[in-house]
């Protein structure tokens, strides 16, 4: 490589000689791609879906915080609990209300944001990033269909 590029910087010389290498096995994990879709929910909860291992990250909307304002406590859910599409698995409370935080999908908690017990506040810094309330193992990825696409969401946003 470095040979070709010292042959390439060269002024006056047109060839360019390219070392032969031995051609690599690539195992089918290599060739896969990783998928990432975020899908959303009318009670503006958001899950960021990952192919490769079938977890979603659940999180609520940056809509969401800016409404209830100031965080200052979150309920999370129980790690191994199963949760269905559309049951309660936590609660946010703000200085202006508090809100329930459904499942956006079907499967088993897998981890908890637990520094949100200590700084729920992330929930308004970073509420997509850093303030992501869950991880859930999904059951049925068919049931992301059911959710809106952002475009969808950002129009429902703006009819409420």
């Amino acid at each position: 490589m470095f040979s070709a590029l010292r042959v390439a910087s060269r002024p006056g010389l047109t060839t360019l000689r390219v070392a032969r290498t031995t051609p690599v096995a690539l195992s089918p994990r290599f060739l896969a791609r990783t998928i990432v879709t975020k899908k959303f929910t009318s009670d503006h909860e958001a899950v960021i879906f990952d192919s490769d291992n079938a977890v979603g990250t659940v999180t609520i909307t940056n809509y969401a915080q800016s409404s209830l304002g100031d965080v200052v406590f979150v309920e999370l859910p129980v790690i191994g609990t199963e949760v269905k599409q559309g049951d309660q698995i936590g609660a946010v409370e703000s200085v202006k209300a508090a809100s329930d935080i459904y499942a956006p999908i079907s499967g088993t908690i897998e981890a908890v944001n637990e520094e949100l017990n200590k700084q729920p506040g992330l929930l308004n810094k970073s509420p997509e990033g850093d303030g992501w309330l869950c991880k859930i193992k999904v059951a049925d990825e068919a049931e992301l269909k059911n959710l809106m696409t952002e475009e969808a969401y950002q129009k429902h946003c703006e009819e409420s």
